[in-house]
């Protein structure tokens, strides 16, 4: 009988901070400048330099911390994690080990809609410096160094062994998007490496409570990649045991091409980087008050939000996921909302017309070219009957692309809907008197051929007629 395993699961996301400067000098942290602009003796690393901590580097891991359901740890401090590689300049990495900032706290889940939602356990969250970036050029026998990234600041949020499931790992980390980005302590943007995740995985038999051996697989940047390589990891690994082989201790990278996990490295142990407190920084003392003052800022997270959504606006769990999973697509429904009180309406409109042209344009709501005014107004336009919904539906990428008022295209385009009922009538009168014999059709019991005449008068009015009116007409005039 084949042995059966259960995956266990831990990740750490090293998530870059939305500060202006770096974490410990007064380089900038704008991305994609040419390499080696935004450096300086501090981030290079240069003998006798000395680093100053970021007081917004502090307070976003704070906010971050708290909506993480950690304790903040108000006394904590700096330690020198050594380790050489090209990209780091000093030789060490500053970072915190014995006393993070943040520990402690969790996050619920929920995989699927309906699925119960699961806690995961964080058991720290700190803040250190970046390295910088190894360039390679495949046409050139030589690597090089680009250091800009070298001194960004990082909080790198580390949870327990709590997710058995490729699944459980890429809900967790929407879930942590979603929170980073409405705290607006980070872009998110995992092509870029503002956000990069390291699961670690181990298998064990299935009722055994001892972890197996942990793989780790380094610097995944995309939630597809994320999946992919633990479902590959898992069936590696499930391989290896079956056939009596052990697993190795080490660092593992994805391949995207090949599809296939590699090893990188043998696995360091904590004692290997020699950590020790930074001499040249001072701990951290925390006040009480500062830090209740940075809970008073924190918004109405994720969770909450959707939970609210789906009370208030009576949305299906659905929708009130997609509308909360960004802040600025929230913020623009509740908006439209206001203006035209119709939460289900509103919400279709959202995400199908407004999201299809937003991730056309590859833009986020708050760059929307129709504004929720904008938006209203054209619902308006349908309610009132001056408009069909098949009109507004069509004439919606223009408004987008043009940013005019719904009412000018419509205007200009001579697209207002007839519902004048004298003129309706008269198109009615002429559809029944062209086609007698499937007025009699229909009175004699074929009711399908309704359909045939709601089309006629439509073709007649060039799609401008009221189609409630002309149902509402048809049903008298053949019935009578």
């Amino acid at each position: 009988m084949t042995q059966a395993y259960e995956p266990v699961i831990g990740l750490e996301v090293h998530a870059q901070l939305l500060t202006k400067s770096k974490m410990f000098c007064a380089c900038g942290t704008e991305f994609g400048l040419p390499a080696n602009q935004q450096t300086c003796p501090v981030c290079l690393g240069m003998p006798g330099t000395l680093p100053v901590v970021n007081r917004k580097a502090v307070e976003m891991a704070v906010r971050t911390g708290l909506a993480l359901n950690c304790a903040i740890r108000s006394k904590n401090r700096f330690a020198r994690k050594n380790y050489f590689y090209p990209d780091l300049p000093k030789g060490y990495q500053i970072s915190q080990y014995e006393a993070p900032i943040c520990e402690h706290g969790w996050l619920e889940v929920q995989v699927g809609p309906g699925e119960t939602r699961k806690r995961i356990r964080i058991r720290r969250a700190h803040l250190e410096e970046d390295a910088g970036k190894n360039v390679h050029d495949a046409g050139a026998a030589r690597s090089l160094v680009d250091l800009n990234r070298a001194g960004t600041p990082l909080l790198e949020i580390v949870t327990e062994p709590d997710m058995h499931s490729p699944d459980e790992v890429v809900a967790y980390l929407k879930a942590l998007r979603d929170i980073l980005m409405y705290l607006g302590v980070c872009d998110g943007n995992m092509e870029q490496g503002s956000l990069r995740c390291e699961p670690n995985l181990s298998l064990r038999p299935l009722g055994q409570q001892a972890y197996g051996t942990k793989v780790e697989l380094k610097n995944i940047n995309s939630f597809k990649f994320v999946k992919d390589a633990l479902e590959y990891e898992i069936k590696r690994q499930t391989k290896v045991l079956s056939e009596g082989g052990t697993i190795q201790q080490e660092t593992r990278l994805w391949d995207t091409e090949k599809g296939v996990t590699a090893t990188m490295r043998s696995k360091e142990e904590a004692h290997d980087y020699r950590y020790f407190p930074d001499p040249d920084l001072v701990p951290l003392s925390l006040a009480d008050e500062w830090i209740e003052d940075l809970r008073a800022t924190l918004p109405e997270l994720p969770a909450a939000r959707l939970k609210r959504f789906v009370t208030d606006y009576g949305l299906p769990e659905y929708d009130a996921g997609i509308l909360t999973s960004s802040r600025p697509l929230a913020d623009y429904f509740e908006v439209c909302v206001k203006l035209f009180n119709q939460p289900k309406t509103v919400s279709n409109w959202v995400m199908g017309e407004l999201l299809r042209e937003l991730n056309n344009a590859g833009v986020t709501a708050e760059a929307s070219s129709v504004s929720p005014e904008g938006l209203a107004s054209l619902l308006r336009l349908v309610e009132q009957g001056t408009i069909s919904l098949k009109v507004a539906r069509e004439i919606f990428p223009e408004v987008y692309a043009s940013g005019k008022p719904p009412e000018q295209i419509v205007r200009d385009k001579g697209l207002t809907q007839v519902s004048d009922e004298g003129a309706l009538e008269k198109l009615v009168d002429e559809v029944m008197a062209k086609n007698p014999a499937q007025v009699a059709q229909y009175r004699s019991g074929k009711e399908a051929v309704f359909g045939f005449f709601v089309g006629q008068v439509m073709k007649a009015s060039g799609g401008k007629a009221n189609p409630g009116k002309v149902n509402e007409l048809l049903k008298r005039k053949l019935t009578g």
